[in-house]
Formats: structure tokens, C-alpha cells, sequence
């Protein structure tokens, strides 16, 4: 089977390596374009997961109610798997295979996943983490309205912040990061996009650090290249991976703050294994998760982009990892015969060179 080869993640900082109102129609149309046919797939070879050699076959549309997924248990039979958000891919993070895919080129705005993107942009600079700063009258959010328990004028580390970003999604805190940036927000979003094309996110474009602006738009397939390359900051795995943070803001008690993914909040109760893990919503960009996970002994990258309903992104994770322990051992002891078992039907072969949370 052809196998996809990352493009190198760049140099990775780290101080503790521990543990839809829509893109308008001409700029998607605009973006659309720049999809190279090398990257596209046939979606009737991609609509379903089965563990043999299948001819695909396309699966019943979501009913409209997208809510009908909240509820936890498998919607999926044993050979297929269905997954109610609108783009979605499922990949072996080492062997690159895609397991599942669907509209994985499409262009979608991403919310707050881009504050993955902003907090490895702020570690390559080699910033000093230990720095204050302060948040300002340049980091509310006029544009959404969404709230902040950061008032105006609230000093902190540059590590707090990136904490606060990553863990809570807190907005003003992942703008403090661009505003207090060397050449302000207007650099930082250059050094954005520049970060995202030298990863090979060619369908990838940013117009801001918090993802609260729609016109941050990305593909399932860039953003499988992203969280492959947030993966290797041991910073990044750490904080995404932290269910809760507590912050000292000069008061009687300490701001609590928690992981916007129920998942990591539960992962130490449960048989979840998460490495990475970023939410992201604004209306335009429905429900999104993305998250590198351990399932059935395997890393996977998972994303799961413009869910409807508050838990379908949550639902579809835990079909995916639901549908992986029931098949995947069974693919895998079928296959040391040295048979020619294929995942998904796909054979790829690339070169990958409410409050907004």
C-alpha cells in the first residue's frame, strides 16, 4: 500500500517535555481551485471504513436532525462506520494510511483548531515564556462577542497564556500571544501562513490567532498535516492533553479553567489514550475536533470538522475508536499472511511536504 510522507514539522521548542455564514462563494471557489488533482479522491472509495478488500458503497445520508448522533452508542454495523460530521479524516499516524475519509479537500473554516497552529508559530520564536503580558483593549473579541474571564488589563506569563489557549480556548488570550508578538499581529499571521506552507498546508489560509475570524479556512487533510506537526512539541502534547488549569490573577481565589474536549477531561477514568487534542467552534465552522489518539494499539489522527450538535463530534470519536478495537486486530492477524488487506479501499500515495471555543 502507498504510504504519505510528512513534510518535517520544523524545529520544535518546548519547556517542559514533560509528559456556516460560509467563505463566500467566489473565495471558496477561489480556494477550491488551488486543490491540486494529486490530492483528490474519489469520495465513493472513501465513504466507508470495511476490514477486507471492498467495493465501496455509499452510505445512507445523516438524517438532518444531526442531534440523533449525540447519544454515544455506535451508530455504525461491524463493516461500516458512520460519522455524522460533514468532513472527516481518519489516519495512521505511522504508516500514513487513511483509514476513513470524507470531503477530506474541501476547504472549511476551523475555528479555534487554529490556536494549534498559533502556539507552535509563538514556540518556534523561541520566545521567553516567562515574560508578562498583559491582555488588552486590542484583544477582545468585537467581532463574535464571545466572553473572556480575562478582563482588560490582566498581566500573566507567556506560558499562561499558551495554557489558557490551548487548555480553555481562551480567545483573548491566544490574540495576547499575537499582539505581544515581535511585529505585532501583522507578523504573526505572516509567520502563520508561512508555518503552514512550508508544512504543505497548500489549501490553508490565516487571518487571525484565535480562529474566531471564518475566512481561517483549512481541509481535513492539512489539518492532518498540522496536528502531525503539533505533535512534535512535547509543549503542545502536554497542555492539550491537561484536563484542567488553575490561574493566579491577583485574587482570593484562582481563575479554573477547564479542557474544552470531554474527552481529555475523562481520559483518566476511561481507556482513552489522547497525545494532542484541539476543539474549535464559531457558526460558521460548526462543531470541530482534532486529536492524535492511541486506539486498538495504533496512533491515529483524527479530524472531525463541521459537526452539528453540541456532543456529534464527540459521538463521532467514539465510533471511530469504537469501530477501530472491533476491526482492527481482525485486519491485522488477516493480514501477517502477508495478504493484501485494504483498509478503506483507498491506495494514496502524496507528498504532504455559543462562546467560539
Amino acid at each position: 500500500m502507498s504510504s504519505i510522507a510528512f513534510a518535517p514539522a520544523g524545529q520544535a521548542i518546548a519547556k517542559s517535555p514533560a509528559k456556516k455564514q460560509t467563505v463566500s462563494a467566489s473565495k471558496h471557489k477561489k480556494t477550491s481551485a488551488r486543490v491540486s488533482s494529486e490530492y483528490r479522491v474519489n469520495p465513493s472509495k472513501t465513504k466507508s471504513m470495511r476490514p477486507t478488500k471492498v467495493h465501496a458503497r455509499k452510505l445512507a445520508k445523516p438524517a438532518a436532525d444531526a442531534e440523533m448522533f449525540d447519544s454515544f452508542v455506535g451508530k455504525s454495523s461491524n463493516s461500516n462506520l458512520a460519522i455524522a460530521s460533514t468532513k472527516a479524516l481518519v489516519m495512521n499516524q505511522n504508516t500514513h494510511e487513511i483509514i476513513y475519509s470524507k470531503n477530506l479537500d474541501t476547504p472549511t473554516p476551523i475555528a479555534s483548531v487554529t490556536k494549534l497552529m498559533t502556539a507552535m508559530v509563538v514556540l518556534d520564536a523561541k520566545l521567553n515564556l516567562n515574560d508578562e503580558v498583559s491582555i488588552t483593549e486590542m484583544d477582545v473579541d468585537y467581532l463574535k462577542g464571545t466572553s473572556s474571564r480575562l478582563p482588560v488589563g490582566t498581566t500573566m506569563t507567556r506560558e499562561d497564556l499558551l495554557n489558557l489557549a490551548l487548555i480553555a480556548s481562551e480567545n483573548r488570550a491566544a490574540s495576547a500571544l499575537a499582539t505581544h508578538y515581535p511585529g505585532g499581529k501583522q507578523r504573526f499571521i505572516q509567520d502563520m501562513n508561512a508555518k503552514a506552507a512550508s508544512l504543505g498546508m497548500m489549501n490553508t489560509h490565516f487571518e487571525d490567532s484565535t480562529g474566531l475570524n471564518s475566512n481561517n479556512v483549512s481541509t481535513a487533510m492539512d489539518l492532518a498535516r498540522m496536528v502531525h506537526a503539533a505533535y512534535q512539541y512535547p509543549m503542545i502534547r502536554q497542555i492539550t492533553t491537561t484536563s484542567d488549569y488553575d490561574l493566579n490573577v491577583h485574587r482570593r481565589q484562582p481563575l479554573h479553567f477547564h479542557n474544552t474536549n470531554a474527552l481529555v477531561r475523562e481520559s483518566t477514568h476511561s481507556s482513552w489514550e489522547i497525545g494532542l487534542s484541539k476543539t474549535g467552534y464559531i457558526s460558521e465552522a460548526g462543531r470541530c475536533l482534532v486529536m492524535q489518539a492511541t486506539i486498538a494499539g495504533e496512533p491515529l489522527i483524527l479530524v472531525l470538522l463541521d459537526s452539528v450538535g453540541k456532543l456529534t463530534r464527540i459521538g463521532d470519536a467514539k465510533r471511530i475508536k469504537k469501530w477501530m478495537e472491533h476491526n482492527y486486530s481482525t485486519l491485522s492477524s488477516q493480514n501477517k499472511g502477508g495478504g493484501d488487506i485494504v483498509l478503506t479501499g483507498l491506495s494514496m500515495s502524496k507528498t504532504l511536504g455559543e462562546d467560539a471555543n
